[in-house]
């Protein structure tokens, strides 16, 4: 892979933000597009006096949901604690090859 000089990455990447960031420039802020978008609706509708109720949760379904987070989160932090482990343990082993 040929290297490039640092004018030349710094190119690239002022190139790549102007491609990523040049739509969302151009694009009105979200407050002017809703603003009259709300005003027309609230015009032509009625509002309702009350909202509709929301989901019943029960509290059962609610708890398995947590007990089966709560273990995905527990193997998640033993695999990273595997993983730290086998780093830390392939460092050592490369320093002390180092030294020898």
């Amino acid at each position: 892979m040929p290297k490039r000089s640092r004018l030349g990455q710094l190119a690239g990447l002022v190139a790549a933000g102007l491609v990523v960031c040049a739509p969302v420039a151009q694009a009105a802020p979200f407050s002017e597009i809703q603003a009259p978008v709300i005003a027309q609706a609230a015009a032509v509708h009625e509002v309702p006096s009350q909202a509709p109720p929301g989901p019943v949760l029960d509290p059962a379904e609610t708890d398995k949901a947590n007990s089966q987070e709560t273990k995905r989160k527990i193997i998640a932090g033993v695999a990273a604690a595997i993983l730290l482990g086998l780093v830390i343990l392939g460092r050592r082993a490369r320093s002390k090859k180092k030294k020898s």
